[in-house]
């Protein structure tokens, strides 16, 4: 399936509503209400475009979860076997650190809260703490379920678990204080992978699509979807059902906006265009 074919089933799952569970992360309704009386029909949410300010090189090998932007450079997780965190030079894409974690361990989602970085694994419940600069690691942490996605807004930790569900951590304890379930008229859109907040907002990742969604996070309502098909011209990966988009980072000093995805030859700084 190509990727402006998922993104399409994207969009129609979410016109339609449980009509396309699998598309979108969508869940479908009991088979007792889908035979109610027939519902109003669903308004698409608004979506937006794109326009590419800017190309950089990225690492062809990194199966990219987490992406941070800090002092000049990018900070990124890594997934597959070894997974690693890196630090990595803008401009050309040179990793000038790297830590491979543990090989038992599918590295995720990363973050920076203050000056800790802070990054997540699939399927172990293990998390850890580093210095950001150094990549020296500081302490490690549980949590119940799978981790994807990371990010924070200033008081406490946002982490997406593949589900429609975004948790909320307390940033000291990573203790579980809360949660919301992102969906679009009441119907949860799950998928949700690597995170990104933005001016009040936060950005997701779809998995297995060219879609980022930006989300209310008191409400899990969704505000638009930003659709970023051709960004990376076809071919250019292996597997287009893996080597998706994946990667969300933001520089609010200069306001701007990088993407990427897994295994991406390219970085892209986009501007996003408003809604149509």
């Amino acid at each position: 399936m190509t990727r402006a074919a998922r993104l399409a089933g994207l969009a129609a799952g979410l016109a339609l509503g449980a009509l396309a569970p699998t598309a979108w992360g969508l869940q479908a309704a009991p088979v007792a209400t889908q035979q109610a009386a027939p519902a109003a029909p669903v308004v698409r949410p608004p979506r937006q475009g794109y326009e590419v300010v800017a190309t950089y090189p990225h690492d062809p090998t990194a199966f990219t979860q987490g992406l941070v932007f800090r002092h000049g450079e990018l900070l990124e997780s890594t997934g597959r076997y070894p997974s690693t965190i890196r630090r990595v030079r803008l401009a050309d894409g040179e990793v000038l650190a790297r830590r491979e974690l543990d090989t038992r361990l599918f590295g995720e989602g990363l973050t920076v809260f203050g000056d800790r970085m802070i990054t997540l694994t699939w399927q172990t419940g293990e998390g850890f703490v580093w210095d950001p600069d150094t990549l020296e690691p500081e302490g490690s942490f549980t949590y119940a379920g799978e981790g994807w996605g990371l990010t924070h807004d200033g008081t406490r930790l946002i982490l997406s678990d593949g589900t429609s569900r975004l948790r909320f951590l307390d940033p000291v304890t990573f203790a579980e204080t809360g949660g919301v379930t992102v969906n679009w008229q009441g119907r949860p859109v799950g998928r949700l992978n690597e995170l990104e907040f933005i001016d009040g907002e936060v950005w997701a990742n779809v998995w297995q699509t060219d879609a980022v969604l930006r989300i209310d996070p008191a409400t899990g309502n969704i505000l638009s979807v930003i659709d970023l098909s051709g960004l990376l011209a076809e071919g250019e990966v292996a597997d287009p059902n893996d080597e998706v988009l994946n990667g969300i980072a933001w520089d609010p000093q200069t306001r701007r906006l990088f993407v990427t995805g897994k295994n991406w030859p390219k970085l892209f700084e986009i501007r996003v265009t408003p809604a149509g």
